[in-house]
Order: C-alpha cells, then sequence, then structure tokens
C-alpha cells in the first residue's frame, strides 16, 4: 500500500503578502472577497508591512494613535495595495533610476605636461605601473607623474531600463524579527517562511519530531541563483573590485543550499533527510517531487518542502534584462502606445498570455510541509490537499539553452493521465484548472498554451480553466512553483479563479481554443485538481498533480475507514483551534519567530548505538537500523 503524501501545513512570503491561511492567495483576488475575509486581509497585511502594531492588545499606528481593525482599509488601504504585488522597484533594493556602475575613463595630459597627483603610499597599486614615477613627501604622502595616459574607473549611475519587480509588501522586514546576524534577505525569509509554514498546522514541532523515527523527517530545499545580495555571494564577487573585504560568512551564506541548512540547523533541529536540488524556474518542484517519492516509499514520514530566492540586484537585474528576458520600458511603452516620456504602469508588467514583452523578477520563500497519510490521520492534521505524484522531464538535444522544448509536453500528460487514473475523466474534464507556468515571454504565451491545447484535445477537455500567479507575484525563480502551489490551495478553499487581470484580452497567437483564460475573477465552484506546471530554462519542465482537500478526506475514508475517521475528526478540533489562534497572533503581526541559533545542541557523548539502532538526545524515538537485504537474489 503507497503512502498519500498530504498537505497539512503552507506557509512563506512574496509580493503578495504571507502565505498562511491564504493571506498571500486573498491578496490577488481582494475585489472578489466576502467583507469580513477582505478586513482580516487588510488587517494582516498592515501588520506585516509595520503599517500598525499590537501593542497591549491593541492596534495602533506609528504615532501611538489608537487603531480599529474595521478602520484599516479606509486609513491604510490604499497604502496597502500600493506596495503589494508588482510595482516599480523600491530604493530599498536599488534606485532603478540612477542604478550605480562604474564609468571607465581614459585620461590624458591637457597640454605637453604629464599627469601629477598626490595620494598615500599605502593606497598605491602593486605592482608599480612601469610608466609611474613616485616622489615622497611628507606625512606618507607620494606625489604621482605619469607621463603616458591613466585609465580609471569612476563612480557613475544609468537609468535602467527594467524599473519593476514583485517585491515583498513594502515595509516587511524580516531581519527585526530574529536576531538575524547579517544574514542575506533571502535567508532570513527562510526564517519566515519555515516558521510561518510549521505555526500554520497548528500543531506542536516537537510533538510531531516525537511522533517518529528521527530519520523520517526531510528537509528538501534550495535556491537556484544563491542568495546574491551584499551579505551573500554578491557581496563575494564584489568585494575586491570595490576595495573592500570578503567577509568570513558570504561565501558559506551564498550557497544554493542554505535554505535547507537554515532550516534544519535553526527551526527544526532536523536530524534526518537533507536534501537540495535546483531545477531553474522548476527548483521547487523538483524538491517536492523528491519529497513525494521518500513519502510513498516510506523513507521519510515529515517532509518540509521549500524554496526561496531573493534576487533583485542590479547584477541580476542586468543579467536577465541582457538576455531579452525582462520586461522593459521601451517594451511596455511600445505595447500600450505610450510616448517616450509616458511612465508605463509597472503594476501589469507581466502579462501571461497575453501581448506581452518579458517577464518580472520577483522575490519569495515558499515552504510547505508534508506528511504520509498515516500519520496525518494520527495527529489530527488539518489537511489541505495532497500530491499523488510530481513528473520532471528534460527536452533533449537543444539549440538554445533557454529555448523550450517537448519535456513539458511528457510532464503534463503524464499529470494529466495520472488524474484521470485516480478520478476519472469526468473530474479531469470539469473540476481540474491548471497554475501555469505563464512567464510572460512571447515565446512562452505560444509554446505554453500549445502543450495545454493538445492535451486537453486528447483527454476532450473544452475550456479548460488555466491562471498565471506571476501576473501578480512576477517569476520568484526558484520557488516559482511554490507560488503557484500556494495559489492552488487557495482557490481550493474560496473558490476563486484568479484571473489574469494585467492583460486585456489573450494574445491573437496564443492557441486558447480549449482554454478557459479569462482577465478577471470568477466564481469557479468546486475544484478537484490543480496542475502545478513549471518550465525552466535548460530544460527544467516539472509538472504536479495536486487533488483537493475535499477529494484528498474521500480517499482516506476509503482507506483507512469510519472508526478511524472519527477518531480524527476529534482530534483535528483541537488542531483547528490552534490554528486559529495563529493566524489571530499572524494577522496582529505577532509572529515569535523560532530561532534556535545555538539552542538544543546534540550533545554527542549521549549518543546511544548499537548493532540495531542509534539514539539521540532529545528525541523519543530511536532510529533503527535496516536487516533486510534487498539483493538476496545476488547471493
Amino acid at each position: 500500500m503507497t503512502a498519500l503524501p498530504v498537505i497539512v501545513g503552507m506557509g512563506g512570503i512574496n509580493a503578495a503578502g504571507r502565505t498562511s491561511f491564504h493571506q498571500g492567495y486573498r491578496r490577488i483576488v481582494l475585489d472578489s472577497l466576502a467583507a469580513q475575509a477582505r478586513q482580516e486581509t487588510f488587517l494582516g497585511l498592515a501588520t506585516l508591512m509595520n503599517l500598525v502594531t499590537t501593542v497591549n492588545g491593541q492596534l495602533e499606528d506609528s504615532q501611538g494613535n489608537h487603531v480599529e481593525q474595521s478602520d484599516i482599509e479606509a486609513r491604510f488601504g490604499e497604502q496597502i495595495i500600493a506596495g503589494t504585488l508588482i510595482r516599480k522597484i523600491e530604493k530599498e533594493h536599488f534606485d532603478a533610476d540612477a542604478t550605480p556602475w562604474q564609468q571607465k575613463m581614459t585620461l590624458t595630459a591637457s597640454d605637453d605636461s604629464a599627469i601629477v597627483f598626490e595620494t598615500r603610499r599605502r593606497d598605491l597599486p602593486s605592482p608599480l605601473p612601469s610608466n609611474w614615477q613616485i616622489d615622497d613627501l611628507d606625512n606618507k604622502k607620494v606625489k604621482v607623474t605619469i607621463a603616458a595616459e591613466l585609465d580609471v574607473k569612476h563612480d557613475s549611475t544609468r537609468d535602467n531600463p527594467i524599473k519593476s519587480a514583485g517585491q515583498f509588501p513594502t515595509g516587511f522586514d524580516p531581519a527585526i524579527m530574529y536576531n538575524s546576524r547579517y544574514q542575506p534577505r533571502g535567508l532570513q525569509a527562510t526564517i519566515f517562511a519555515a516558521n510561518d509554514a510549521i505555526k500554520s498546522t497548528g500543531l506542536d514541532w516537537q510533538h510531531i519530531m516525537n511522533s517518529v523515527e528521527p530519520d523520517k523527517i526531510g528537509t528538501y530545499s534550495a535556491s537556484v541563483i544563491g542568495q546574491m545580495d551584499d551579505k551573500g555571494l554578491g557581496g563575494l564577487v564584489k568585494a575586491r573590485q570595490q576595495g573592500d573585504r570578503v567577509s568570513t560568512k558570504q561565501l558559506a551564506l551564498g550557497l544554493n543550499t542554505m535554505s535547507t541548512d537554515f532550516i534544519n540547523a535553526y527551526v527544526t533541529g532536523n536530524v534526518g533527510t537533507t536534501f537540495s536540488t535546483s531545477g531553474a524556474c522548476a527548483t521547487f518542484l523538483y524538491n517536492l517531487r523528491a519529497a513525494v517519492n521518500d513519502i510513498q516509499a516510506g523513507r521519510t514520514r515529515v517532509a518540509v518542502v521549500a524554496s526561496v530566492e531573493c534576487a533583485i540586484t542590479p547584477e541580476v537585474v542586468e543579467g536577465f534584462g541582457n538576455m531579452s528576458a525582462l520586461a522593459n520600458v521601451e517594451g511596455l511603452r511600445r505595447l500600450d502606445n505610450l510616448s517616450n516620456d509616458d511612465e508605463p504602469d509597472y503594476r501589469k508588467s507581466s502579462r501571461p498570455f497575453g501581448e506581452n514583452c518579458g517577464f518580472t523578477l520577483g522575490e519569495g520563500a515558499q515552504v510547505t510541509i508534508l506528511m504520509d497519510d498515516a500519520l496525518a490521520l494520527e495527529l489530527g492534521a488539518d489537511i489541505m490537499g495532497s500530491v499523488p505524484d510530481v513528473f520532471v522531464n528534460a527536452d533533449g538535444i537543444k539549440k538554445s539553452i533557454t529555448s523550450p522544448g517537448p519535456g513539458n509536453y511528457i510532464t503534463m500528460a503524464k499529470s494529466a493521465a495520472l488524474a484521470t487514473s485516480l478520478l476519472g475523466k469526468e473530474a479531469l474534464q470539469q473540476r481540474s484548472f491548471i497554475l501555469a507556468h505563464g512567464s510572460s515571454t512571447p515565446q512562452n504565451r505560444v509554446t505554453e498554451s500549445l502543450i495545454y491545447h493538445k492535451v486537453a484535445q486528447t483527454f476532450a477537455i473544452d475550456s479548460w480553466k488555466v491562471t498565471a500567479p506571476k501576473a501578480y507575484v512576477g517569476h520568484t525563480i526558484a520557488p516559482a512553483s511554490g507560488d503557484q502551489l500556494a495559489v492552488a490551495l487557495g482557490v481550493f478553499s474560496h473558490n476563486i479563479m484568479p484571473g489574469i487581470t494585467t492583460i486585456d484580452k489573450v494574445a491573437d497567437d496564443v492557441y486558447s481554443d480549449h482554454l478557459d483564460i479569462r482577465n478577471s475573477h470568477y466564481e469557479c465552484g468546486d475544484m478537484d485538481i490543480a496542475f502545478i506546471n513549471s518550465k525552466g530554462f535548460g530544460g527544467n519542465n516539472a509538472t504536479a498533480t495536486v487533488l483537493s482537500a475535499k477529494v484528498t478526506m474521500q480517499m482516506l475514508a476509503k482507506r483507512h475507514g469510519d472508526a478511524l475517521m472519527s477518531s480524527y475528526a476529534e482530534k483535528h478540533s483541537q488542531v483547528k483551534d490552534a490554528q486559529h489562534t495563529y493566524q489571530t497572533q499572524a494577522d496582529s503581526g505577532q509572529y515569535s519567530l523560532i530561532y534556535r541559533f545555538g539552542d538544543g545542541l546534540i550533545d554527542e557523548n549521549e549518543i546511544v548505538l548499537d548493532e540495531h539502532s542509534i539514539t539521540l538526545p532529545g528525541f523519543e524515538k530511536a532510529i533503527t537500523f535496516s536487516t533486510t537485504n534487498s539483493y538476496q537474489d545476488m547471493f
């Protein structure tokens, strides 16, 4: 009997806000929410953005004035809306109108005399250029005489043609939520996201760990670009060029495996599986696949699946921009028939399946918690859905490494076939939808829509619902499919399908005959199946088949019977109470992040080891060694 990996929690942060309890999803469909959900969303965003804080149980603004929850939208609504989703790059990242760079200059004397200047002896280059004459002066200074030309670089700025990104909500600062110790922004976001996901389960983490053998817990996470801000690899590669020193942390903390390591070392205390794999834009799904496979094989019973990317830096933006991959000012003006003096609508930079000119970079961290179905029922966990499989296929021989290829046909077709085998054709045809990769490039809108068109034809699907979260939060690269999963869970919960509101209409070259792509949000009824699709650079294609909570619970009842489901319901009511408590605290801005720096170190002298097991201090259960010979036929 194959274990079913079920989703019991999800948390994180991106341009739409906090992931837990669908806050980010609700920001996206804000205008379609009922009054109570809308008010809760504004409250959670206001505290996340530090516009209001909770003091002695009361909400206060930055001047210490009392604020009623019902007044938040009226007082701060415009500011909250303007400070979320895709928008002009804020100076917290860099000044897009005056981006720093080094201007190369060649200096020559204006007459027949040489170039002469004074400097400190300690500032002279080593070795000295052969055409420099040095004369000592007082106070450890020297006079430099150069008979020839002098090449220099001088601090300068340029008007960056790329001015928009999906940034964390304005004012959100994970560094002040715990002792962040000058860590890169991506790792700060990882700590926040892991806490949000774990607390969203409504289960005590120590109780979870004591419920299984320690090696049955796993963390699966990675970045793609790595930590590219000044505290990570970005600072490492720039330091000497800028005359600065490399710090002791920049290399280690810059690695793309660090999100996995930070979750293990500072949040969960995991001693089980630790796994990191990168697959360009499909990275989250690659790690999800590893977790799903391990749960199905019985190697893992609890999986923390994560991914993070905070790469809104001038260097990364320029790298993608020079590939003509990003939407720039000129392209947006051309699409909207604007003059050279008109400011584009940066909110609409990302336009999946519409007339577009490139994707929009985003930042995000997404974490989901999976368990095998038996453990989830035993603990009374809140089951948000399940992931029966994730398919990954490459493109074969390529000409351009960044161009799309046939691998995504395989992953989508396999996913649709799996859904049909599990729930039947009627569920696939009537109650499934696609979370498209939807990168907002002209090439993607054609090639990805053609895949969906052909799969729909094959499985006799008409009006296959398609949505594309990158229209709102941008392309977060590694965690992009985590953003898609968060929206899928929101649709399952709220029955509101996000339209692609950044487009006026579907582009003429999109294969839309069998697809339902709308530019407004709409009620969609109960959905059974979500397909999370990703098409990454290099041929990194992945598609996950995700089943709704309703369908998953029906499957579990069929497998486990009425008696066990009744016992589960009693435990689940307590978990729901704990979830409500955390949601209330999070919406009030009271996060109390777990950051266990050196707290709970394992004393290796207390490890008990015998031929059959190993027992670690702090863990109730021992790790037992396998005695099964999988290769009996070979002996």
